[in-house]
């Protein structure tokens, strides 16, 4: 755990030492694309209101000044599965960022959706030492959270407080300088597979870029979707990928549980071709102009020809009616919805005040997925785009760029995690875990 802890620490100066640079890169590496945005900015000192105890992160305010965007290649699930393949995907995306910035970046904060990701909602309590909260009982009370055995091989991607208690008031953002006697946490923990993250930094230094950050794809999805009342209130972010679906949970603009399902629109792409007995190029083509879950009377006789150059000129002016076409696409569709429903189902959603889902990313554009959604997921279903950041580029404002967009979010104004506070050096032994994702359903 120490390891870990010191390992997070130093891509928080990294991240110091670039934002005193003036730049930074945030690289998105996904299975159907990899996106790279470059960050200017200048540091500003105050945190903003509600983000949590604050300032310990580091706030900044930034502007998008290039953005670069290639085919993903070497990345399956969104964990790389050809590593030279990877690095060529991740080169261009950022010669391109890197050009039309015209300025070279050597850090860049990552985010992904593989590494088997697992959440813990984890409790602590300790007792005030002087008669008011310090910067020293915020450490303690946050190392006396009950540490899960993660498991081997594994590492914590996050560790966030997400609620404070003092004495018998709950719900406090920051306890500092308030008077009490127990101060409580409770604490929202990630982890992933180390093995994952170790391939993507080991990518981005044979680009000879380093490392600054990392953050899971659901947590930045989230805060670029949500807007602030549904974060504030409880909402659900599904972002629907090439390789990967994540959802996350968010209440008083805190994550509080995250997931993926290795189920994403390159699914649904793999069915069309395999049912028409087409290459996956021309599925994707038929799926993204004629694509749609929700068939109507007219989808009978709407004809399309498949096309293709196999040289075989019955086979290539086959056609398809937009019925038959839907009919591969919803059940793998309502497949990845179902399993959604039943990881919200897990982590306690129907618990919290409000049940709203955002569906965001690439595949949430397939017309008609808002109605279906809203039949399995539950009535409060609504299409989301990126929130805007100040300079970014139209063609970078869709829902599919939903986590690049939320992850320069993270890099501006990072929220603040268990290693941005001293904790004391002799307490990092794993503590069985008691109460992993109980805390929210009681307390919220």
């Amino acid at each position: 755990m120490t390891d870990l802890y010191q390992s997070q620490r130093a891509m928080r100066n990294l991240r110091r030492q670039a934002m005193q640079r003036g730049v930074i890169a945030v690289m998105d590496i996904g299975t159907f694309k990899v996106a790279c945005l470059i960050l200017k900015f200048g540091v500003s000192d105050g945190p903003r209101d509600g983000s949590g105890v604050g300032s310990m992160a580091g706030q900044a305010a930034f502007r998008v000044i290039g953005a670069g965007t290639t085919c993903s290649r070497g990345v399956r699930f969104g964990e790389i599965a050809a590593m030279r393949e990877t690095e060529r995907a991740v080169r261009t995306a950022l010669q391109n960022a890197q050009k039309m910035a015209q300025t070279r970046v050597d850090h860049a904060i990552l985010t992904f959706s593989g590494g088997d990701m697992r959440s813990y909602g984890l409790e602590g309590m300790v007792e005030v030492e002087s008669e008011r909260v310090s910067e020293h009982d915020i450490a303690r009370v946050l190392d006396s959270c009950d540490a899960p055995d993660i498991g081997h091989g594994r590492e914590v991607l996050h560790a966030q407080p997400v609620n404070f208690l003092l004495d018998h008031r709950s719900g406090l953002a920051d306890p500092r300088g308030q008077a009490g006697q127990r101060l409580g946490c409770d604490m929202h923990m990630l982890s992933v597979d180390t093995d994952v993250v170790q391939n993507l930094v080991h990518c981005l230094k044979r680009c000879d870029v380093e490392v600054a950050g990392l953050a899971a794809a659901p947590y930045v999805a989230g805060r670029a979707a949500l807007v602030e009342d549904e974060q504030e209130l409880g909402a659900a972010a599904i972002d629907m990928g090439g390789g990967t679906t994540t959802l996350s949970i968010f209440i008083k603009r805190h994550m509080i549980y995250a997931d993926t399902l290795r189920l994403g629109g390159d699914h649904v792409t793999g069915d069309i071709a395999k049912l028409l007995k087409i290459p996956y190029s021309t599925a994707e083509r038929l799926k993204t102009f004629y694509g749609g879950v929700q068939a109507t009377g007219q989808d009978d006789r709407q004809q399309i020809e498949i096309g293709g150059e196999s040289g075989d000129w019955d086979k290539d002016r086959r056609t398809v009616t937009r019925s038959e076409l839907i009919g591969i696409m919803r059940p793998r569709v309502e497949e990845i919805l179902e399993e959604v429903r039943a990881r919200l189902d897990v982590a306690g959603f129907d618990h919290l005040p409000s049940q709203q889902i955002v569906l965001t990313g690439g595949s949430s554009q397939i017309p008609g997925l808002d109605g279906l959604a809203a039949r399995i997921l539950g009535q409060q279903v609504r299409l989301g785009r990126p929130i805007r950041v100040p300079g970014l580029p139209q063609a970078a404002t869709g829902p599919d760029y939903a986590a690049i967009v939320g992850l320069c979010q993270y890099a501006a104004h990072p929220q603040d995690e268990w290693w941005d506070f001293d904790i004391p050096a002799q307490r990092f032994a794993a503590k069985p875990l008691k109460r992993a994702m109980k805390w929210f359903r009681d307390n919220w």
